[in-house]
């Protein structure tokens, strides 16, 4: 190998566990990406990458008190709030305005619809600036949560009111930095409002979400139902699903949700505004009603009915469209507690805002690619091979499905690897073009072929692209250059050859047993199944040898033409490279969708392991999964990251006697907002949730 040195980390930034700003080495790479002028990216947000002045905080939180006495958490976004009790959210539909907007679907309203992927921004460089909230009644107020855009306050006040002309603070700061502040704090009032007098960028303010949690003053039980939504109205149809929206509803404590009903038949619910219905039959005509619910549990009446037919069935149509269900899984396997309807709808709110932090269109050419903001290129492979799972996936749900897709598949063709041209180039830079010699890495390139495979099944070979054929290509292209012929284990990359230092190691995150399956079966050769046995040997063996009572894998293997073991220290990225850290972490994810999908009693064997370790291990509690372990269970860095308690839930589908434990991860994932800074963490949390909502299919 011509550099020896050269090293997959495509994690490296992210892989620091007390990561609260970046350090000076990542500012550069951050301003690299902010420079790509990334649609849906607004320019405080990209300023605010080059300059670290919003990146949110990574694990972890930090307490304090504000200059006016009350308590406050900083968090990323993914830790708890308050332990005490939890008030009310009471500000979701209520009345909003603000000094100024940026512009036309910035307004106010924006940070109060329950809508993550919407907000408010204020006209830039100009303070003072304030949001404030109607809430119709006099209420105690006990906490509030500001849901920071990269624009932030950096010296505010939250103020109350009773007659929306004078005003009380009841906290206040100057020494704010984004991310999320969530507030407890005492202050009563029937208006509240943020009240900025000094932006933390050069922009101007901007909310995500601007929640507020109390009661009414005058106590007492509420009976009185939420305003019927309005204006039930279908966004998108496809042959198998209807996109509806509908305008908020309001209440006099607070709209919690709405459900959504197919004629009679409740089929899900939202907290925001809108809902896609998938899993229909083609050509055929559904009514929907759609009602608001408030804490109380009133419901409103039901809004306008609404008929919409699906489109025909076509053969640019999706033959496993998300939410058909149309590959059950092993029997026995585990789902999260709910409706079906709400399981695909939750996966579905998830996709939405992935798409909209991570997906993008630069530099022309036809391009989709998936950006890469944690990693040190803004474009890196494992991303794109993220993505074109996903896409091919979510058909059905996502009218664009395709067309992403198809974007993708351009992008891999036009960014060959430089040592096997039917491989993915592994890092690109800020214009689109293949650097740090432009060879391949092999998680990125394991998906891509799974993902063409997936995209074969789903539209058929012959449109713009024959998917099998570029499937076919990649798959023996991965045989060639990534797999090592003696000991039939997964290289690191097809950049590494016999007599390197690296030709006998092998990354556990690689070891994908279902797409070893996909690809004897899109192939033909029978070579695929000795791969796969010995990978699952190898899997079996280290947890027997070196994790016995956790099951635990290491982020690298070594000697694996001898006797493989964990990596004793540094080989390739970090000194953990031989304990279970930010490569590893996908294991119980990757090993367990082999066993719900083929109930193959080796995969079934060792995730059942991993997931009798970390129930234990956390006393059935989500929250004390921490970041990263020793082979024996010992903790290596505290914190909560999506990328280490996500896989666990598909490791506790296949325990018939871990359903509260499941439901647990799935609530404990349904509370972390998504981390728009971090593409790893959100696209294997989302992967996780395609699978634990029964929508993962092997092609």
């Amino acid at each position: 190998m011509s550099r020896a040195h050269q090293q997959r980390s495509t994690h490296r930034d992210r892989r620091r566990p007390h990561w609260h700003r970046p350090l000076a080495g990542f500012v550069a790479a951050a301003s690299a990406i902010a420079g790509l002028g990334l649609a849906g990216l607004s320019a405080p947000a990209a300023a605010a990458a080059g300059t670290g002045a919003a990146a949110p905080a990574a694990v972890g939180a930090t307490a304090g008190v504000n200059t006016s006495g009350s308590l406050f958490l900083k968090s990323a976004g993914t830790v708890p709030g308050p332990a005490e009790a939890t008030p009310v959210l009471v500000s979701t539909g209520k009345p909003a305005t603000a000094s100024s907007a940026e512009a036309s679907g910035f307004e106010a309203g924006k940070a109060v619809d329950a809508n993550a992927a919407t907000r408010w921004a204020s006209a830039e460089g100009v303070d003072p600036q304030w949001i404030r909230i109607d809430l119709g009644t006099t209420h105690t107020i006990s906490r509030v949560k500001l849901n920071w855009e990269a624009a932030y306050a950096k010296t505010y006040k939250i103020q109350t009111s009773n007659d929306g002309t004078n005003w009380t603070d009841i906290h206040s700061t100057s020494t704010g930095n984004g991310a999320t502040d969530d507030l407890t704090l005492t202050g009563t009032g029937r208006h509240i409002r943020m009240y900025g007098t000094a932006r933390g960028t050069a922009y101007g303010y901007s909310l995500w979400e601007f929640e507020v949690y109390g009661a009414p003053a005058s106590g007492g039980t509420d009976t009185t139902p939420p305003s019927t939504p309005g204006s039930l109205r279908s966004t998108a149809t496809t042959a198998n699903s209807v996109s509806l929206a509908w305008n908020a509803a309001t209440d006099n404590v607070g709209v919690t949700g709405y459900d959504v009903y197919r004629g009679a038949a409740r089929v899900g619910s939202a907290t925001g505004t809108s809902y896609t219905d998938t899993g229909l039959t083609a050509s055929t005509s559904y009514g929907y009603t759609v009602r608001a619910r408030d804490a109380a549990g009133n419901a409103s009446a039901a809004s306008n009915a609404l008929s919409v037919t699906t489109l025909p069935a076509s053969g640019s149509g999706p033959a496993v469209p998300f939410g058909s269900h149309a590959r059950p899984y092993a029997p026995g396997t585990l789902k999260p507690t709910g409706a079906q309807g709400t399981l695909d709808q939750k996966t579905v709110d998830y996709y939405t805002n992935w798409k909209s932090a991570f997906v993008r269109q630069n530099c022309g050419n036809g391009w989709y690619q998936v950006i890469s903001p944690d990693a040190d290129h803004p474009y890196v492979a494992e991303a794109q091979g993220y993505g074109m799972v996903i896409a091919a996936t979510m058909a059905g749900a996502d009218p664009d499905a395709k067309k992403i897709f198809d974007g993708l598949t351009k992008w891999m063709i036009d960014h060959p690897s430089s040592v096997n041209p039917n491989l993915l180039a592994a890092e690109q830079d800020t214009a689109c073009r293949s650097v740090n010699g432009g060879d391949g890495a092999t998680d990125g390139d394991m998906d891509v072929a799974y993902g063409l495979l997936l995209a074969d099944k789903q539209w058929g070979s012959s449109g713009t692209y024959d998917y099998k054929a570029l499937a076919v290509k990649h798959i023996n292209a991965i045989k060639k250059d990534e797999l090592n012929p003696s000991t039939n284990l997964l290289k690191l990359g097809d950049w590494s050859s016999s007599g390197d230092q690296y030709y006998y190691i092998s990354r556990t995150s690689d070891w994908m047993v279902d797409h070893f399956r996909a690809f004897r079966s899109a192939t033909g050769d029978a070579a695929w199944d000795t791969v796969r046995t010995a990978h699952q040997n190898q899997i079996t063996n280290l947890q027997a040898s070196y994790a016995p009572n956790t099951g635990l894998l290491p982020d690298f293997v070594v000697n694996t033409n001898t006797t493989p073991k964990p990596a004793p220290g540094q080989v390739l990225e970090d000194p953990n490279d031989g304990a279970y850290w930010w490569n590893a972490c996908r294991t119980p994810w990757r090993i367990a969708d082999d066993a719900v999908t083929s109930g193959d009693a080796k995969s079934l064997a060792s995730a059942r392991k991993l997931n009798s370790w970390i129930k234990t291990k956390t006393g059935g509690d989500p929250n004390k999964i921490a970041i990263g372990y020793k082979l024996d269970g010992t903790q290596l860095s505290s914190g909560s990251e999506a990328a280490y308690f996500a896989p666990f839930a598909l490791a506790a589908m296949t325990d018939p006697g871990s359903q509260a434990w499941l439901d647990a991860l799935w609530n404990k994932m349904l509370a972390a907002p998504i981390d728009t800074s971090s593409y790893f963490s959100a696209s294997i949390q989302l992967q996780v949730m395609i699978t634990a909502s029964g929508n993962h299919w092997v092609p």
